[in-house]
């Protein structure tokens, strides 16, 4: 087994704890954790960049109505949505509104904390800021696919969303990246400076800061 982090101590997220907005859920989460327990050891992540697909969202798998592959976008807040990327990479997502409407918040990005080791051998590099900058390559560095599905975060498991007492630096917010559709809209959120954060460098100058914010419905 892997040693854990002794300056980390993780508390598990409730789901009344959650904002039942996509928008604000998306920036609820900069600085929380994803952990996974493996047999092998615990691997753990802040997270340092966020994607809100609010409900009617013409980028979102939603958009067109129910369909088997996207069932788990319609469960409570906190419940995992997993997809197949481009058939190459998996991806985890957040439920964000109640149960029946679809909406969902790609986890970007995440600062390693637990299980940097594993997750090196996971990811096949020694790179630290290649394990987890990406939403391909951290669910590689942690793991996750599909058969973590319609998981609940907030219940216990091996999956599941924590939370620090250390509290994220200044959030901003920019479009979202690598779409076409609606690709205008301010729902991309991000820590300010951090170098886990993903994408181009001219996708890292802020446009406003999101202290205060909300999503807008599509």
């Amino acid at each position: 087994m892997q040693k854990r982090n002794p300056a980390c101590s993780i508390r598990r997220l409730r789901r009344s704890e959650l904002p039942v907005d996509t928008g604000a859920l998306a920036r609820f989460l900069i600085g929380k954790v994803i952990v996974h327990d493996l047999p092998a050891g615990r691997l753990s992540g802040r997270i340092v960049e966020t994607e809100a697909y609010p409900p009617g969202d013409p980028a979102g798998h939603h958009f067109r109505g129910p369909t088997p592959r996207i069932r788990s976008m319609y469960l409570a807040p906190g419940h995992a949505y997993i997809f197949f990327n481009y058939g190459a990479h998996f991806m985890l997502n957040v439920v964000s509104e109640p149960a029946g409407t679809a909406a969902a918040i790609l986890i970007r990005a995440l600062e390693p904390l637990d299980g940097i080791e594993l997750m090196q051998r996971n990811r096949k590099t020694t790179r630290l800021h290649d394990l987890t900058r990406g939403p391909g390559r951290l669910a590689a560095a942690f793991q996750i696919d599909r058969r973590h599905d319609g998981l609940d975060l907030c219940a216990p498991g091996a999956l599941w969303l924590g939370m620090t007492k250390h509290r994220a630096d200044t959030i901003v917010k920019s479009v979202r990246i690598g779409i076409t559709r609606a690709a205008d809209r301010l729902f991309r959120f991000y820590e300010r400076g951090n170098p886990f954060v993903s994408g181009p460098k001219r996708m890292l100058l802020p446009v406003t800061s999101a202290k205060k914010t909300s999503s807008k419905r599509a």
